[in-house]
C-alpha cells in the first residue's frame, strides 16, 4: 500500500493542540510588548475585542452544527487567530473592525470549511485582507511611534479613539499622525514605497523620522519581540524550521540581488526583514499546519515562495506590505506542492532491488 503525505484535513489530538496553541500565543508576547512600548494600547485593546468577539463567534457556529462545544471553544485556537488578527492592525482602528475580521476568520474561514484542521486558508490573514480590501482607510490608519506623538495620548484616550474615533481632547486619528512640519506620518514600507512612486532615491526617502536610526523606527523591535517568540517555538519543537528559513532565506536574497542592482530603488536587505509584518509571518503565520505544506521538502518550498511572493508585491505590488497576501497565495498553492513534494512510497527501492536480484538469479 502507497503512503500518502496531504494536505489538511487532517485529525487532531485535542490535548496535544491545546499545549501547542498556548505556547505559541505565550511566544506572541514579546512582540506585542514592543508594539504596546512604541505604538501604545491600540493594538492590546483589539486584542481584547477580537478575542472575544472570536470565542463568540464559535461558541454560536459550533452549537448550530452540533459540535462538542468544550473541547473546541478551549482549545486555545479561536484565541490565537484573533491575536494573530488584532496584532495586524491599526492601533486606533475603529472597534468594530476587530469584531468584524474576528467574526469573518471564525464563521467564515474556519467554521465553514468545517472547522481546525479542515481550513485551506490562515483565518487571520483571510480576515485582514478582507478589512484591507472592504475598509481601506481605516486599515492605513498606522500611527507612529511613540517618540514622534504630535500630542500624548493615554490609555483612556484610545479607548475612545476606538469606540468615537477621537481622544477626550477631540484629537482625531489624522490629527495622531501629523508631524510637527504638518506632513502625515504612515509606516516605513508605505513611505517608502511612495516616496520612490514620486521618484526620490532610497538614501533621501529613508531621511524621514519614521525610519529612525536603523531601519524602521519601532517596528525593528517588534520584528524583533516575534524572532525572539519564533526562536522559542523553535527552541521548543512547537514549529518545524524548514518554513521560517526559507522564507527568510528567500527575501534576503531577493532584496540582497535588488540592493546590488540598484541600491537608489532597493533598500537593504535588513530593513525588509525588520519592517511590516515580516517576522510575525515567518514563524507564526507561515508554520501553521493546518494550512500549509506538510513535507519537509514541500515546507522549504512553501516558505521560499512566500519569500519572493513578499518581495515583489512589496516592490511591483500596490501594498506596501505583502505578508498576508503571499500567504494566501501559498495556502492556495499548497495541496499542489505536497503533490510534487510527497516522500517516495516506503520500502519502494527496497523493492526494486529486490526485483533486480531476483532477475539476476533467474539468469544464473
Amino acid at each position: 500500500m502507497a503512503f500518502w503525505i496531504a494536505s489538511s484535513p487532517h485529525n487532531h489530538i485535542q490535548k496535544e493542540t491545546s499545549a501547542l496553541m498556548r505556547l505559541v500565543i505565550f511566544a506572541t508576547i514579546p512582540g506585542i510588548l514592543a508594539q504596546w512600548y512604541f505604538f501604545g494600547w491600540g493594538n492590546i485593546i483589539h486584542i481584547g475585542l477580537a478575542t472575544a468577539t472570536a470565542l463568540l463567534c464559535e461558541f454560536f457556529v459550533l452549537s448550530l452544527r452540533k459540535k462538542p462545544i468544550k473541547a473546541e471553544l478551549l482549545d486555545g485556537s479561536a484565541i490565537l487567530t484573533a491575536i494573530l488578527l488584532a496584532i495586524c492592525l491599526p492601533a486606533v482602528a475603529p472597534w468594530w473592525i476587530s469584531v468584524l475580521g474576528a467574526m469573518f476568520a471564525i464563521a467564515v474561514v474556519k467554521q465553514l470549511y468545517g472547522g481546525l484542521g479542515h481550513n485551506p486558508f490562515n483565518p487571520a490573514m483571510a480576515a485582514y485582507v478582507m478589512l484591507l480590501i472592504s475598509f481601506p482607510v481605516e486599515m492605513t490608519t498606522w500611527l507612529p511611534p511613540r517618540e514622534l506623538w504630535p500630542v500624548e495620548y493615554t490609555f483612556m484616550d484610545t479607548v475612545w479613539m476606538i469606540f468615537t474615533e477621537s481622544t477626550q481632547l477631540g484629537y482625531s486619528a489624522e490629527q495622531l499622525r501629523t508631524h510637527i512640519d504638518g506632513y502625515t506620518m504612515a509606516t516605513p514600507l508605505d513611505t517608502l514605497k511612495t516616496g520612490l512612486t514620486t521618484g526620490l532615491s532610497v538614501s533621501e526617502v529613508t531621511t524621514s523620522p519614521v525610519f529612525g536610526d536603523y531601519f524602521a523606527s519601532g517596528w525593528e523591535w517588534v520584528n524583533a519581540g516575534f524572532l525572539l517568540g519564533g526562536i522559542i517555538l523553535l527552541a521548543k519543537k512547537a514549529i518545524h524550521w524548514a518554513a521560517p528559513v526559507s522564507f527568510l532565506a528567500m527575501l534576503w536574497l531577493c532584496s540582497l540581488i535588488g540592493y546590488m542592482v540598484s541600491p537608489d530603488l532597493n533598500p537593504s536587505t535588513l530593513f525588509y526583514w525588520f519592517s511590516g509584518a515580516t517576522m510575525l509571518g515567518a514563524f507564526f503565520i507561515l508554520t501553521d499546519p493546518v494550512s500549509g505544506a506538510t513535507s519537509f521538502k514541500g515546507r522549504l518550498v512553501f516558505g521560499a515562495l512566500a519569500g519572493l511572493l513578499v518581495y515583489l508585491i512589496r516592490n511591483f505590488g500596490g501594498y506596501p506590505d505583502a505578508v498576508a497576501f503571499a500567504v494566501l497565495l501559498c495556502n492556495m498553492a499548497a495541496p499542489l506542492i505536497d503533490v510534487y513534494t510527497r516522500p517516495r512510497t516506503f520500502g519502494h527501492q527496497t523493492h526494486g532491488l529486490g526485483v533486480a536480484g531476483n532477475k539476476q538469479g533467474a539468469k544464473k
